[in-house]
């Protein structure tokens, strides 16, 4: 009996019906991109000092210019190394004492400024922005800076339950019943955050996202791969990640036009609404019918994606069996990913590989929010080098493999991480192609991890296999907003050396797998 990758020779392998689907999958892709790596503009962090009344009340009846305002009353940078006291302390004085003067004001209370008591903000902060983010609306800054840490944390703790539970029931229910919950899910929680009256109501909605966000899209991108033939099965799958690129570039220009964070969330999600018309336009996949011993089912949407192609089936091939050859209907466990020796190393490899491009990945992202000058620019620039690490992994993949591309990838990741660190402020063109080739050089990595991830398992494991093994890249994503908020505070290239670190580990440990 022919198999699905036989038949789907005869009525097409990438025809009308795979295009369509892929065009529709693609945007589901494309509309991860803001629960992903929003934070950069959702969380973005403007200049900011204490606000204080009497400073405001004096800068009035002085007629001070903000440039003034600033010299007279807030404190300088502290010593090289430490944060700034300017933006989480300010001096202990009565601004309302008639004893002050418009000129210098300080001047006759101390000799020396840096004698004067500092203490904490007590009146809240002002922040140098025109928009708004979840840092100046909630004030998320100096002692309370960890709660934005543990807003970009929440969202990676819900891929890595998500990944676990949705993956064992995709594989157990079906795909596209999973789909469509986890779309519903997705879009209704993300509505919910906009409108959020406080910062535990927002960060419980944003943990919800995330359980079922990425789960969505890792099932989109394994029914893809599942409706093609095997020869275009890496390419489509690599182009499903490209869509992912294109909703970077979309997300700068719509975060551009809207830079208050309840409206950017809201019209970043209302679009997932629309995905629930599915329903009608994606089937389930036939394969992971057969594999559940539903050959009819398979049968009538192998027929309907025939009729699509403009293809006729031939009698001869109206038969179906398995891509694997089994004896009883399917039921995946966890078991099955560490079952055999080979199986087990594949599980291991693929999941310290996943942990390791997570933690580089979204660490340099959140770190250019921190350095650029340019946020939109900065976010558009380094997403468009993404292009380019696609085209070179269709290029390579089949000429040369896996390994060395993928090990060439991790190195020059690895190295210009740990060139960013040495390059003079002054040269800012070689810094500019330096974290260029950083972010092409990860890019590279974690889309190969997710390619060869999908290859590697069997069809009544590959959904289960693909999210538990993908489950390791939201460990490094719950870290990793502690890692490079917190080491940038001590120095800011300090994210870069531990990241070079880990690129280091990791070439080592896919240097011994084997290709």
């Amino acid at each position: 009996m022919p198999r699905v990758d036989d038949i789907l020779e005869h009525i097409g392998e990438f025809n009308f019906f795979q295009k369509q689907t892929f065009f529709f999958l693609a945007l589901l892709s494309a509309a991860f991109t803001p629960i992903y790596v929003g934070i950069v503009f959702l969380g973005f962090i403007p200049d900011h000092r204490c606000r204080s009344p009497g400073v405001a009340e004096l800068s009035r009846r002085c007629g001070w210019s903000l440039e003034e305002e600033l010299n007279y009353t807030v404190p300088g940078p502290g010593p090289a190394g430490q944060a700034f006291p300017q933006q989480c302390l300010r001096y202990e004085v009565d601004w309302n004492q008639s004893a002050l003067g418009c000129v210098d004001p300080l001047a006759g209370l101390a000799a020396n400024r840096s004698h004067l008591p500092l203490g904490p903000c007590q009146h809240g902060w002002v922040y140098d922005t025109p928009g708004s983010s979840i840092v100046t609306e909630f004030n998320l800054v100096c002692g309370n800076s960890w709660m934005l840490d543990l807003f970009q944390s929440a969202v990676n703790v819900g891929f890595f339950v998500g990944s676990m539970c949705i993956g064992y029931i995709a594989d157990r229910f079906g795909r596209k019943l999973c789909l469509l919950i986890t779309i519903l899910i997705n879009a209704a929680s993300g509505v919910l955050m906009a409108v959020s009256p406080t910062y535990t109501w927002m960060l419980i909605f944003r943990l919800i996202q995330g359980l079922v966000s990425k789960a969505g899209w890792l099932i989109g991108y394994i029914l893809i791969t599942e409706f093609v033939g095997l020869s275009y099965r890496r390419t489509v799958g690599i182009f499903y990640q490209v869509a992912f690129t294109v909703g970077l570039l979309v997300l700068a220009g719509v975060a551009y036009r809207l830079p208050h964070w309840r409206w950017l969330q809201l019209t970043v999600t209302l679009p997932n609404f629309c995905f629930l018309l599915y329903y009608w336009c994606v089937p389930e996949s036939p394969r992971w019918l057969i594999s559940q011993k539903k050959s009819a089912k398979a049968m009538r949407i192998i027929k309907h994606i025939a009729k699509k192609n403009g293809r006729s089936l031939p009698a001869s091939l109206q038969s179906l069996r398995p891509d694997e050859e089994v004896g009883e209907k399917l039921n995946p466990s966890f078991l099955d990913l560490v079952r055999t020796p080979q199986i087990r190393k594949h599980t291991l490899i693929l999941m310290y590989n996943w942990f390791t491009s997570s933690v580089l990945y979204q660490g340099l992202i959140m770190h250019m929010g921190l350095a650029g000058s340019n946020i939109y620019l900065d976010f558009f620039y380094s997403a468009l080098v993404e292009f380019p690490a696609a085209f070179i992994i269709i290029l390579t993949i089949d000429r040369i493999g896996r390994r060395y591309p993928w090990a060439a990838a991790n190195m020059v990741a690895g190295a210009a991480c740990l060139a960013s660190v040495f390059i003079p402020e002054d040269l800012l063109w070689l810094r500019v192609t330096a974290a260029c080739l950083g972010r092409m050089g990860i890019t590279m990595a974690y889309e190969m991890v997710c390619l060869v991830n999908a290859e590697l398992y069997p069809t009544f494991i590959r959904n289960l296999g693909v999210l538990v093994c993908s489950s390791m890249c939201d460990v490094g994503g719950i870290i990793t907003p502690f890692l490079v908020y917190r080491l940038t505070g001590i120095w800011h290239e300090l994210p870069l050396v531990v990241f070079d670190q880990e690129k280091t580990k990791k070439r080592l440990f896919t240097s011994k797998s084997r290709n």
